[in-house]
């Protein structure tokens, strides 16, 4: 009898710890990518494991050809990607869904003599392809048609990046025919052409924006777009000192796509984990709450919808 009553007090015992194991398990989530991507997946985490706290996340930026990779790779559960697939990643069965929109913009280094005439002015695509597509040394009297050495100093990305396609994109090129100085990441261009007075580049706009206060970084300024190349900036183009504005502008349509444009979550082939989907469908949903404070644009409803619905077809 003692036997029997110690066999059952063994099992009941047994039942409880693998109960308890079993609600305390630990699920990680792993996703690497562009760095467009990065601040917001990081927040979105943080949110997330209120909710959820067994799930844990491993995320890191690097580029979103570097996501590209990882998942592929099987090494990473989602990568963050910051543009288009080309039809040669699609058919390697990456799977995609747009989570939020954001934007590159060009800048120059606050300090640049000619900054108020750039400011006033603005660029046209055309002046952009100059700039960025001749890989001659070049000063500004050959842009602004004005007596000026001032030299411009080009930084592009060294690394494969959305923010350095969807730019290329814009001004009718690859990444790969971008011509200047190569910088590794989204803050360290920034930080490049922040220490050089003659310096120019692109950000994505987060990287370019203080969110407490909306105000460009310190020594930073964006090259305003004259998007109807009548030689001045219009009050519907200029939307760039205040970082709400610029959201805005992406949101309706103001400022051009590209260079605004969707960002991305990516895995290899439909994502098939409980715990995964449940992310991904809490991000399309009350995840969305936290995107505007975040500094990006959140997706429309019909985009929402369509892309909830990606994950009821077969």
């Amino acid at each position: 009898m003692k036997r029997t009553n110690w066999l059952m007090l063994l099992l009941i015992t047994t039942s409880i710890l693998q109960s308890g194991c079993q609600h305390n398990h630990t699920h990680h989530i792993r996703i690497t990518g562009a760095f467009a991507l990065y601040p917001l997946t990081v927040k979105w985490a943080e949110e997330y494991k209120k909710a959820h706290p067994n799930v844990e996340f491993d995320i890191s930026a690097g580029g979103a050809g570097k996501g590209l990779t990882d998942v592929l790779a099987g090494a990473d559960d989602l990568g963050m990607f910051s543009r288009e697939l080309t039809p040669e990643e699609a058919k390697k069965g990456i799977w995609k869904i747009a989570v939020a929109k954001d934007a590159v913009l060009p800048t120059i280094n606050a300090r640049n003599p000619l900054f108020k005439l750039i400011q006033k002015r603005g660029l046209t695509k055309t002046d952009f392809q100059r700039i960025f597509l001749s890989g001659k040394s070049l000063a500004w009297d050959s842009i602004l048609d004005i007596s000026s050495s001032i030299p411009i100093h080009v930084y592009i990305r060294s690394d494969a990046s959305g923010a350095a396609e969807t730019w290329a994109k814009y001004l009718g090129v690859k990444q790969e025919n971008l011509k200047g100085v190569g910088i590794y990441g989204d803050p360290g261009l920034a930080d490049a052409v922040i220490k050089d007075i003659y310096g120019v580049g692109f950000n994505n706009a987060i990287y370019i924006y203080d969110l407490q206060t909306g105000k460009k970084r310190e020594g930073i300024e964006v090259i305003p777009i004259d998007i109807n190349n009548n030689g001045k900036i219009d009050a519907e183009e200029l939307f760039y000192d205040d970082f709400n504005q610029v959201l805005q502008a992406i949101s309706d349509g103001r400022y051009p796509s590209p260079p605004a444009r969707p960002l991305y979550f990516i895995s290899k082939g439909k994502p098939q984990d409980p715990d995964l989907i449940a992310f991904l469908k809490w991000v399309l949903t009350y995840g969305q709450s936290f995107v505007k404070s975040a500094g990006y644009v959140p997706l429309p409803e019909e985009t929402i919808q369509s892309s909830l619905q990606t994950f009821n077809q077969p």
